[in-house]
């Protein structure tokens, strides 16, 4: 037996790759026979399937990359080399410093950053301070950059308002995530404003990300009154959102001059798109397509991302237990979280244990046909997550792997 670290580095290309006609079970089993578990797999063609689907559910608006959902540089890179795609958006300073290092142009930071370590690294290099923008939300951020470079040592630094894009419902309260204190157009203005004023910093975008539009499923699986009231508070949440982030990059318009207004998610493309406000998209869990979104009415990904465990025990004639497996999902805790085994179809967990860290039971009527040395396949909640439990992607095309794509452990980064 061997690991995916014995296969040679894969040229990820997304141009010319055959169309995706469904999970090829059979293909993937052959192209990874021989290597042991755990392994994780890139399905290409369920990969550039999702990259063609999503350009067209953004009608032609541009699609900022996501890195978080990825973590993978080389399909970073085969991403942004699509006619549609440009830039990062990436998820800590760290990172985005490194991407640029290695050649990945015009990142946004997502997430504001207190990380001084990384602002000296960023200060002082006028290559990197041009190709990389931060994300602030208070004058407090400004102050950050200042405590690690006075502005007169420093490059200017690109920064950019994450306007808050949740909803405040006038009978459910608060409808999203708690992200940016700046709601109201007038409050982005007063910060744009500060800004401005202030020395050493130049104001170029602004973004936001309407979580409860674009991560939150309006068609959850077995709840279909859920789906019909999500989808209700999609809507009204979409118009209040255009209306009032129209009216506050119009304000800061009148002082700054934006080279860019970011938005949306995965699950919000059509109806960000829908926005003249908006001059780019932010998307990345869509390409992997992990099984979070199969809960959504208007829209369904190619599953791209799998892994797979081996079977260590036979406890029982109906149970079969792995090898690892408790890779959950950050979020609300709950079984969604879990990762969903997939292939042979029918398993599931014991509810008293679940995925576990070092041993996964599953039962089901494919159980009893697993043998000792058998492998489980599974498909993880969320996206980018799985990246931080491999250090390389099996990618395969049809029957064949191409070879593997390191993620970001696996070429010794841990940003987050």
């Amino acid at each position: 037996m061997s690991t995916a670290a014995d296969l040679d580095p894969a040229v990820v290309d997304l141009t010319g790759v055959a169309p995706w006609a469904g999970t090829d079970w059979a293909g993937i089993e052959a192209a990874t026979r021989g290597l042991d578990a755990p392994i994780a797999v890139i399905d290409l063609r369920a990969l550039a399937t999702n990259a063609h689907a999503m350009l067209a559910r953004a009608g032609g608006v541009p699609i900022r990359v996501a890195s978080k959902s990825i973590r993978v540089r080389s399909v970073l890179e085969a991403v942004l080399a699509l006619p549609g795609y440009h830039g990062v958006l990436a998820y800590t300073l760290g990172e985005a410093i490194w991407l640029a290092e290695h050649g990945i142009r015009d990142i946004v930071v997502g997430y504001p950053t207190v990380d001084l370590g990384a602002l000296r690294r960023l200060t002082a290099d006028p290559a990197l301070a041009a190709e990389i923008t931060l994300m602030v939300d208070s004058v407090d951020h400004l102050d950050a950059v200042d405590v690690a470079i006075r502005p007169s040592a420093r490059p200017p630094i690109r920064v950019a308002i994450d306007l808050d894009s949740s909803w405040r419902a006038p009978l459910l309260g608060h409808i999203g995530v708690r992200r940016s204190p700046i709601h109201a157009p007038m409050e982005a203005f007063e910060l744009a404003a500060a800004i401005v004023r202030r020395p050493g910093f130049r104001l170029v975008g602004m973004m936001g990300y309407e979580a409860q539009i674009a991560g939150a499923g309006n068609a959850p699986i077995g709840k279909p009154l859920t789906g019909i009231l999500m989808r209700g508070i999609q809507r009204m949440s979409a118009a209040e959102l255009h209306e009032r982030r129209a009216a506050a990059v119009r304000a800061v318009r009148t002082i700054a001059e934006l080279e860019f207004v970011n938005g949306g998610g995965t699950g919000s493309l059509e109806s960000t798109a829908s926005d003249a406000s908006v001059t780019e998209l932010a998307a990345g869990s869509g390409l992997f397509a992990p099984a979070l979104f199969d809960n959504y009415a208007h829209f369904r990904h190619a599953p791209a991302a799998f892994f797979a465990l081996a079977v260590v025990r036979r406890p029982t004639p109906d149970i079969a237990t792995l090898m690892g497996g408790g890779w959950i999902a950050s979020g609300p805790h709950g079984a969604d979280r879990s990762p969903t085994p997939v292939h042979p179809s029918g398993l599931r967990f014991l509810p008293r244990e679940g995925a576990g860290e070092v041993q996964t039971p599953v039962t089901g009527p494919p159980a009893r046909d697993l043998a000792i040395g058998d492998r489980v396949w599974f498909r993880h909640t969320k996206a980018g997550e799985l990246s931080e439990h491999v250090d390389a992607f099996v990618v395969v095309d049809g029957a064949r792997a191409v070879g593997t794509a390191p993620t970001y452990r696996g070429e010794g980064k841990v940003f987050l």
